[in-house]
C-alpha cells in the first residue's frame, strides 16, 4: 500500500514538473521567441500591416478593403443604400456581406462570399437586364450600369466593354483591399474631375501606386485602394 501511494506521488510530481516545464517553453519562450523574431525582422506585417497618413495616424491596414461612402440621409434608417463618395477611388462591391457598428468604415470586416454560381440568374448563360432580382447576374448588371453612370464625366463616356470583373463582382472573402489597374483607371477621370485635379495627375497616382506579380509571378498586378485613397488626399491639398 505504501509502495503504490509512494509511486502514485513520484508519477504526479513528475507530471507537474513536465507541465511545468512545457508550460514555461511553450507557454513563455516560445510565444516570446516567435514574438522577437516577428518583431525584428517582420515588423510591419507582424502589427497588423497598418497603413498610417502623413500625420502618422493609422488609417488602416493594407489587407483590410474600406469603403468610401457619403454619410445617410437618414442616419437611422437601416434599409437606405449607401451611396459611394465619388472624390474617392472605390474598391470592389462587397454584396451579400454585412458591416459592423464598432467602426462603420470598415463595412467588410464580416469575411464571405456571396455564395452565388456564376451562372445564377443568367439566360442561356448569358447576364442580362431581364435577371431575376436578387441573382447574381442581376446584382453585376446593376453594377456594371453603376459603374459606367458613376465614372463617365461630360468629356470621358466609360463603355461597357471596358468594365472590369473586379468592378461588378465581390472577392471571395470579401475583404480584398486591391482592385485591378484597368478598374483603377477606369475611375481616373471621375476622381480628376471631382477634385478638380488633371487627369494627367490622377493617372500617376495610379502608375505610382500600382504593385506587380509577387516576386514577379505569383497574382495579377494590383492596386490598393487605401494607399491610392492616402495618396489623392495629399495631391488634392498640395
Amino acid at each position: 500500500m505504501n509502495n503504490s501511494v509512494g509511486n502514485t506521488a513520484r508519477l504526479i510530481g513528475a507530471g507537474l514538473r513536465a507541465l511545468l516545464v512545457l508550460t514555461v517553453i511553450c507557454g513563455v519562450l516560445y510565444p516570446l521567441a516567435v514574438t522577437g523574431i516577428a518583431q525584428a525582422l517582420f515588423n510591419d506585417k507582424a502589427n497588423g500591416s497598418e497603413i498610417k497618413d502623413k500625420s502618422g495616424t493609422v488609417v488602416g491596414s493594407s489587407l483590410i478593403g474600406q469603403t468610401y461612402t457619403l454619410p445617410k440621409n437618414d442616419p437611422n434608417d437601416a434599409e437606405e443604400a449607401a451611396r459611394p463618395d465619388l472624390k474617392w477611388f472605390q474598391p470592389r462591391p462587397s454584396n451579400g456581406l454585412g458591416s459592423n457598428s464598432a467602426n462603420t468604415r470598415y463595412s467588410l470586416i464580416l469575411s464571405g462570399a456571396t455564395n452565388r454560381s456564376a451562372d445564377n440568374g443568367a439566360v442561356n448563360g448569358v447576364c442580362t437586364k431581364n435577371a431575376e432580382e436578387g441573382t447574381l447576374c442581376a446584382r453585376v448588371v446593376a453594377a456594371k450600369e453603376a459603374v459606367i453612370a458613376d465614372n463617365s464625366t461630360a468629356g470621358h463616356r466609360v463603355k461597357p466593354e471596358d468594365v472590369p470583373a473586379d468592378a461588378v463582382t465581390s472577392s471571395g472573402s470579401g475583404l480584398d483591399p486591391n482592385i485591378s489597374p484597368e478598374y483603377a483607371k477606369l475611375q481616373v477621370h471621375r476622381v480628376a474631375e471631382q477634385n478638380g485635379l488633371a487627369v494627367a495627375q490622377v493617372e500617376k497616382l495610379v502608375e505610382d501606386n500600382t504593385q506587380g506579380r509577387t516576386l514577379g509571378f505569383m497574382g495579377e498586378p494590383r492596386v490598393n485602394v487605401l494607399e491610392l485613397n492616402i495618396a489623392l488626399k495629399a495631391l488634392s491639398k498640395s
